[in-house]
């Protein structure tokens, strides 16, 4: 597992932060845990635990579906856009075999997209630049727009 802040965002290069994760289950309390850590320092307007929740249901379906036939990695990564926070994450599944599902009432699965979907502004799927797929969401009115991407250092 590892871990970069990226200490300097700026608006050409907007990236908050990332990680890297091995594809196993242990890693989705490991995401959210230093999601909060990482993301605190900037003192979003947004709720840090919604967030968290995001990201932990966006690593479970990138383990549950990132398929390769090598070792692989799920990636994600946050960013400022605007007064926005993005949030992607990366594996080497198909971007096609992406879709929010309705689960009944009894099903034990199949509502993570939809947590998303109630929780962000939007979501997205696609190609990953690193290969596979990439899903991302966005939660408006992280920061106000007057404000610098410079994190608050204690």
């Amino acid at each position: 597992m590892a871990y970069t802040i990226d200490r300097f965002p700026s608006e050409e290069w907007p990236r908050l932060g990332a990680m890297t994760l091995h594809p196993v289950a242990e890693s989705v309390p490991r995401a959210r845990h230093w999601f909060r850590k990482f993301l605190a320092p900037y003192n979003p307007a947004c709720s840090i635990d919604d967030c968290a929740l995001m990201i932990s249901e966006l690593v479970t379906n990138a383990i549950l579906y990132g398929r390769a036939d090598e070792s692989w990695v799920v990636r994600v990564e946050w960013f400022r856009v605007a007064t926005s926070l993005r949030i992607e994450v990366h594996n080497p599944g198909f971007p096609a075999n992406v879709q929010m599902r309705r689960p009944e009432a009894d099903d034990a699965h199949g509502r993570g997209l939809l947590l998303v979907d109630s929780i962000a502004e939007s979501w997205h799927s696609g190609p990953s630049r690193f290969g596979g797929t990439m899903v991302s969401c966005d939660v408006a009115g992280a920061w106000p727009s007057s404000e610098g991407f410079t994190p608050l250092l204690f």
